[in-house]
């Protein structure tokens, strides 16, 4: 399975932990994102591509070697920030490793295509730089090498890189976390869920046409479409919520209307700037799916009590994410892997054809499974 992690200037949601903000704090980024500084000059970008290209071969390495120790020639320890932001990669680095043991997948050739959009000299030697990233990650399934899946998942990232030596070492980093609520893998790491994912196959599948066409749409608009055309792109019909507060629930409507013909409603509406809370909010849209007959429950409950039921859900249905009793996020289930894992495509973090619960670990997370009838 190929994951592309792409790092997409549309993908943009702020939400600050206390050591995320000692890293990078809200004000530093506007002021990033207002500064000319050098972002203008070409050749400055092109240089900065090539050295962060190479600091994401590195981080790309860690993941497939299983060794978070290769992190550490990107930061200076002795910083408290650098520490920090070192100690943040290198959770999100394991987290994919331990993903990885649970899903008995083994990565590997991943590689990332970085996009500068701004670069910043804050003072003599220390660069602040906003880059997107597109991480290919292919990985297969240990009992069928041969056999290569692939999936898009999208990020935003606000670097300060120092000159030191002959080097750069990164001393404060932020991006759009996918895996913010997926760190504690410890939980649903068993060998009875191993051994049932390697069980099963990927099932037959044949879509009528308002439900290809819904595929087709989530696939063109997630901001990561493998169609260059439409990379770090949505549609321009709608507005980006993201500022808002979140884009998911919006996306997941527009997949419903615009590509599987879905008719709009009082309840259910969007006028062009705004839209109802069952067309933009996650709960509200989990609410209304239910509550109109347009859709009906698979399963709910932690990884544990649906991972099974998981593989009854197809191209179409939608995972509502429950957090603290909130639904905090929509996915729509757009394919699936060689096994018949459901892969979902989303916005906030984009995400194209990425296993549902990847990103989505933590022991307080609650998944909905939920058929759409089409």
């Amino acid at each position: 399975m190929l994951i592309t992690l792409i790092s997409s200037p549309v993908s943009k949601v702020i939400a600050y932990t206390e050591k995320e903000s000692s890293s990078f704090t809200k004000d530093e980024i506007k002021t990033l994102e207002s500064s000319s500084g050098t972002g203008t000059s070409e050749k400055v970008k092109a240089e900065f591509k090539g050295l962060l290209e190479k600091l994401f071969s590195e981080r790309n390495e860690a993941v497939v070697c299983g060794d978070c120790e290769l992190l550490k020639n990107f930061y200076d320890l002795n910083i408290k920030v650098s520490l920090w932001a070192y100690e943040s990669e290198a959770k999100k680095t394991q987290y994919l490793i331990n993903w990885s043991e649970k899903q008995y997948v083994q990565f590997k050739d991943l590689k990332s295509n970085v996009k500068i959009r701004k670069v910043v000299e804050k003072e003599p030697g220390l660069f602040g730089i906003i880059c997107d990233v597109a991480t290919d990650f292919n990985y297969y399934y240990l009992d069928s090498p041969d056999v290569i899946n692939h999936f898009r998942l999208g990020t935003n990232h606000y670097i300060n890189l120092k000159k030191n030596g002959d080097k750069y070492i990164i001393t404060k980093e932020w991006y759009t976390d996918p895996f913010a609520d997926s760190l504690d893998m410890d939980n649903i790491k068993s060998d009875e869920i191993k051994d049932y994912i390697i069980s099963r196959n990927a099932p037959e599948f044949n879509p009528n046409e308002r439900l290809q066409n819904a595929i087709n749409y989530a696939h063109k608009y997630c901001g990561v479409s493998e169609d260059e055309e439409f990379t770090f792109k949505y549609n321009s019909k709608y507005k980006n919520h993201n500022p808002d507060g979140g884009d998911c629930a919006n996306f997941a409507s527009q997949i419903l209307h615009e590509g599987g013909n879905f008719k709009k409603n009082g309840a259910w509406n969007y006028d062009g700037k705004d839209g109802t809370k069952a067309w933009l909010n996650a709960q509200g849209f989990k609410n209304y799916m239910l509550g109109s007959g347009r859709a009906s429950y698979i399963a709910k409950g932690n990884y544990n009590k649906v991972y099974k039921a998981a593989f009854n859900m197809r191209p179409g249905d939608f995972v509502a994410y429950e957090k603290k009793g909130r639904i905090t996020h929509i996915s729509t289930v757009t394919g699936f892997d060689s096994k018949g894992y459901p892969l979902v495509t989303c916005h906030n973090t984009d995400r194209l054809l990425v296993p549902y619960d990847l990103g989505w670990s933590n022991s307080n997370i609650k998944f909905h499974l939920i058929h759409v009838h089409y």
